[in-house]
Parts: structure tokens; sequence; C-alpha cells
């Protein structure tokens, strides 16, 4: 195996407080961090050159921008060595909440470990573009075969994974009597617009389950800073499924190097669309409050 260098650091990513101040006990539910590197090196088997984004930094944005709790989801580009997130999450164990990748051979004793330690689910992800299996990533088989485990634990499912993926998984998804979440606004084409029918398969099939969409909007639309794509998926589903919507930030914003978003501005822009401090409660506390602590 050839050993590659680790990454080379980069500026950090800005980060400033709202114009509007966060409600009391908001959630970031979706960030990842990396590093340092000399202490957590990622895989040489990675995907992709991960931004340096410490606890530290990353903390510092829950504070900056006024997050009381947070979600950090373990990425591939530390394969199945999941210590810097179990690090992060030691540092405010009460607030924060890990999402893990395990390996496929993980046992009882991994998962106990894992609980412990504050994880509270696994990721799986089907977008496409892989041929074979990646390292670090676990997809839809290994969903139908974990499930029974997940629901033992009292676990949920983080799927990532593209809308008519999703949608065409949906009788085997509701087999699985789980709680479920969905990346990126379920990972749409924004191209082919709202109306789209897998879009409104997908919207019409989260109100029938135990089924909850994060709001990044970042992974939709490539049109920087304000994503304008994505406004009309998310107005799509703040009115059909208000209690059903999480606010995630993507911190530190994976791939995005030459203009990394600002998650002040993110908020702000989702204020903007949102336009209502009743439903703004619910996607920042009162919806992951109920999805997380439940």
């Amino acid at each position: 195996m050839n050993v590659r260098p680790q990454p080379v650091p980069g500026p950090k990513r800005p980060v400033s407080p709202p114009r509007k101040p966060l409600p009391k006990g908001a959630w970031d539910c979706h960030a990842h961090v990396f590093g340092p590197f000399d202490r957590f090196p990622v895989s040489d088997e990675r995907r992709y050159e991960p931004p340096l984004a410490p606890v530290e930094d990353y903390l510092a944005m829950l504070d900056t921008v006024g997050f009381a709790n947070g979600v950090i989801v373990h990425a591939s580009a530390k394969g199945f060595d999941m210590s810097n997130v179990a690090d992060a999450l030691a540092r405010r164990p009460d607030t924060l909440v890990g999402v893990a990748v395990v390996a496929p051979d993980a046992d009882d004793a991994e998962f106990s470990r894992l609980h412990d330690q504050g994880f509270r689910a696994i990721r799986f992800t089907e977008n496409g573009g892989h041929s074979g299996r990646s390292f670090g990533t676990l997809y839809f088989d290994d969903l139908a075969r974990l499930a029974p485990r997940l629901k033992e634990m009292g676990w949920h499912a983080q799927i990532w994974g593209r809308c008519d993926f999703i949608m065409n998984e949906r009788q085997a998804l509701d087999s699985y009597n789980l709680p479920l979440v969905f990346d990126h606004l379920g990972y749409v084409e924004a191209a082919k617009g709202v109306d789209d029918r897998v879009f409104q398969t997908f919207l019409a099939w989260v109100s029938t389950g135990d089924y909850w969409v994060k709001t990044t909007p970042v992974r939709i639309s490539k049109t920087a800073p304000d994503y304008p794509e994505a406004r009309p998926f998310f107005e799509a589903l703040l009115r059909q499924v208000p209690d059903r919507l999480l606010f995630g930030s993507d911190w530190p914003y994976l791939s995005l190097d030459a203009a990394p978003p600002d998650v002040g501005h993110m908020v702000d822009l989702l204020d903007s669309w949102t336009g209502d401090d009743s439903l703004r409660q619910k996607m920042f506390v009162d919806n992951p409050n109920a999805f997380y602590r439940r």
C-alpha cells in the first residue's frame, strides 16, 4: 500500500454569528471533525483531502453561531476509525451526538463501546458514482443487514442517498421500522425542479413514517453563497413536513475549499426562506429535541 502524506492545512473556515440570535437550545445536526492530523491521521485510502477542522474549531463554531447542541457525523476519510469523533463527543457529552460508520465485522462489544461514547446512529451512503465498495462507506445492503441491530440499540439510520435511490428502496426502508434521517434536502436533482415526480413522491412519503430531513442546501445547489436552486425544495418541505426538518450546517464543507460557506450566513439564509419564528423554533430546537432526545 502506498503511504500518502497527510493533508496540508489550509485557512480556517469562516464563521460569524447570525444577524438574528438563534433560539435557546438550538442544534446543528450535521458537521464533521478532522485532525489534528498528527494525532488523528486520515486514511491512505481516502477519496478526498479533508480540511483541518479539529474539535476546538468545531466547538468554537457552535459557540460563535449560537448552537447549544451538535451532531458529529463520521466521515470516510478516516475509514472505520472513529477515534477523532469519540474524542470530540467526550468534550461535551451532554450536548453532542455521534453518527458512526462501523466496520462490516463490528460485534456487540463494538456497538456497546460506541453507544457509551455517545454514538446513536449509523450513516449509509447511496449517491452513485462508486464502483464496487468504497473504503469507509456503508450502503443500503449494509442497512438491510444492520437494521435489526439499530432497532435493538434504539439507534437511527442516517442516509445520504440520491432521492431516486431512496424512492427505489422505500418499500425496504418502510419495513425496517426505524427512524430515518435524510441528508441534504433528500439529495434531490435540483435541475429537474420541485415538480419532478421523484421529489414529489419523496415529499409525500416523508410524512408517512418516522422520517426526517436535514436542510443543508450546499450539496444540491452550487450557486454560493445563497443557493437559490435549493430554496423551492426547502419551502416545499417546510409546507409539507414542518415537524420533520432538522438544520444541518455540513461544516467544515468538504471539497468546497475555494469558497467555503459561513455557517452564520447559512442561518440567515434559511431564516429568510422560513419567515416565521414558530417554524424557526421547530427547525432549530423542537424537532431536533424530539428526534435526538427521544
